[in-house]
């Protein structure tokens, strides 16, 4: 069953895998989408009675669910509560794991199902959003642009990528996408993860009970983790302060995992030399919050992971899981039920 809006191409791809009888999908009992590859739809779609009934109908016959309305927990509870023959629910975001853990389903219904995360399909995009940010501030675009209105021909040396060393917070598919790119462009590379296991993607790793360490020796930093209760706060004001006040902090990752206060408190005195952040604590970020008008920031409203191609890579992933549900075989992205990651 497609329970998240699907354009008629994916929909046809996915109802020719050989491992599916039928596709259940009605768009009309779907949120109307906002913007091409809209997971959430219009939040302010309803179901009349005659279409709440439809739906519950096709809930009861779904082995396998595309996604979820509304993308939210509380839709991904109410649908399996209704839906007693899933055994598997593909997720289209990378945090799915953050609303199986807040839709506190019974532990019957989590013995029962499997779910997968759409992590990785995001990875280049957020990467190359990173070395936007990256490079607006080490070539000081903001300066750039204020010449050009000003018709000012002036010169100054510009900053560079070349020869410095970024610290990747996550060596996961977001991590390793951003380490790719930072060697292309002649950086060295520090992975930071759960332990200071030797990583193809890096030149150095540290356990990220060293985080300090690592950042001592940091240009940027780039955080790619997932919310969790080990990567609650983990980037704290301690490991902000070990770095440079050249150093710029990319955040790709999660808002919690960051302590965003710090973080404004670093930039506005100057210990910081920029941030490149996609994501915050809270969203949406409060209007009258500082990091909309600090001019060393470069800032997406957690939009920098869209792409028009994502559904036909969710959808990819989608058919490949379903063959490995069918084969007995490990899902690609399934969550972690303890750490719901």
């Amino acid at each position: 069953m497609i329970s998240s809006p699907l354009e008629p191409e994916h929909v046809l791809r996915i109802g020719a895998v050989e491992v599916v009888d039928e596709v259940l999908y009605d768009p009309a009992l779907l949120p109307p989408v906002r913007y091409p590859n809209d997971h959430g739809g219009d939040p302010n779609f309803t179901r009349d009675a005659r279409q709440e009934a439809r739906w519950n109908r096709m809930l009861e016959r779904a082995n396998v669910l595309f996604g979820y309305p509304k993308e939210s927990s509380e839709e991904l509870a109410r649908a399996l509560a209704s839906a007693p023959r899933a055994h598997f629910v593909q997720g289209t975001s990378a945090g799915m794991g953050a609303h199986v853990r807040r839709a506190q389903l019974p532990q019957a219904t989590l013995d029962r199902v499997a779910f997968a995360s759409a992590a990785g399909v995001h990875a280049g995009m957020l990467a190359e959003f990173a070395f936007h940010g990256l490079l607006s501030l080490r070539k000081d675009a903001a300066r750039l642009a204020r010449m050009r209105a000003e018709r000012a021909w002036l010169h100054y040396p510009m900053g560079e990528l070349d020869g410095s060393t970024i610290a990747i917070v996550g060596m996961g598919q977001i991590g390793t996408a951003i380490a790719t790119r930072a060697r292309a462009f002649g950086m060295r590379v520090i992975g930071v993860a759960r332990t200071n296991a030797p990583h193809p993607a890096a030149d150095l790793t540290f356990a990220t009970t060293d985080i300090v360490a690592a950042f001592a020796q940091s240009d940027a930093v780039a955080i790619t983790l997932p919310m969790t209760d080990k990567t609650r706060g983990l980037v704290d004001a301690t490991a902000l302060a070990a770095l440079r006040p050249s150093a710029i902090v990319v955040n790709v990752g999660r808002g919690t995992v960051l302590d965003q206060r710090a973080l404004t408190a670093m930039l506005l005195d100057g210990r910081l030399a920029g941030a490149v952040l996609d994501v915050f604590d809270p969203e949406p970020l409060p209007p009258d919050d500082p990091l909309w008008t600090l001019p060393n920031v470069v800032m997406s409203p957690h939009t920098a992971a869209l792409s028009i191609h994502e559904n036909a890579r969710i959808t990819a992933l989608f058919c490949d899981n379903l063959r490995r549900r069918a084969a007995g075989k490990p899902l690609r992205n399934r969550v972690n039920l303890e750490e719901f990651y």
